[in-house]
């Protein structure tokens, strides 16, 4: 049996979901790739998490287990035959480690930087948590406040829209791109209270996300996470 490329926990996502023009996303589609429409809305989700006990090839890297990361991603289906794959694209993933960094870009020619960054969580009575990265000397973060005990999702609901995506696609050119899977169980989330977003989007992911700085999201969550694989690349 092959190994997985990568295995790790991914633990205590923020998700922040903002519905937007799909023209926006087209020139960033992956061959082969449609943007995924919930409800006939497109989505793209500012998501922020912690990865936790991390492996390469069943092999922790010193001072490379444990890290944030932040990212900006969009829902896109792909027909394999009969079966159809839903998953998402990235337009950037920022995390702190510029090796981690380097082996994205180099073998799933993903959208990575590596720019400093913390977290922070807390529980007093409800659950606090944060994550911070610094661009240009600016702190950009997210943060929300929740109830302390999770709960399964509704089916069919935006929550697992959102989630339930289990294939990644890189657009490498007009006429190829890379495709993995991601494998993980279903996620428990927890009801949000209260969140702040400060983040400058044109800064971090460009001029055509400068919009979101004036945008409220459509939902925010945060979800618990689990254990994750990810499978080695195919092309399409």
């Amino acid at each position: 049996m092959i190994k997985p490329f990568l295995t790790a926990e991914w633990r205590k996502l923020i998700l922040v979901n903002y519905a937007i023009d799909p023209e926006i996303l087209k020139k960033y589609l992956p061959y082969k790739t449609d943007l995924d429409l919930w409800e006939g809305k497109c989505y793209v989700s500012l998501v922020g998490f912690m990865f936790l006990n991390t492996k390469v090839k069943g092999c922790k890297l010193p001072g490379h287990i444990n890290f944030e990361e932040v990212n900006l991603r969009y829902y896109i289906k792909h027909h394999n035959g009969n079966e159809l794959r839903r998953g998402v694209g990235f337009i950037k993933e920022i995390v702190p480690k510029h090796l981690i960094t380097a082996v994205a870009r180099t073998i799933y020619k993903e959208p990575y930087q590596t720019l400093p960054m913390k977290h922070s969580w807390s529980e007093d009575n409800k659950l606090n948590v944060k994550y911070s990265w610094k661009l240009k000397g600016i702190w950009n973060s997210i943060c929300v406040n929740a109830e302390s005990t999770p709960f399964s999702l509704d089916v069919n609901s935006e929550a697992d829209f959102i989630t339930e995506h289990y294939w990644g696609y890189t657009k490498i050119t007009n006429a190829r791109s890379n495709e993995y899977e991601v494998k993980h169980p279903a996620w428990k989330i927890y009801n949000v209270l209260d969140y702040n977003i400060n983040v400058d989007f044109a800064a971090n992911y460009g001029s055509d996300f400068k919009f979101l700085n004036h945008q409220q999201p459509t939902s925010v969550m945060l979800a618990e996470g689990s254990e994750i694989s990810v499978g080695n690349k195919r092309v399409l």
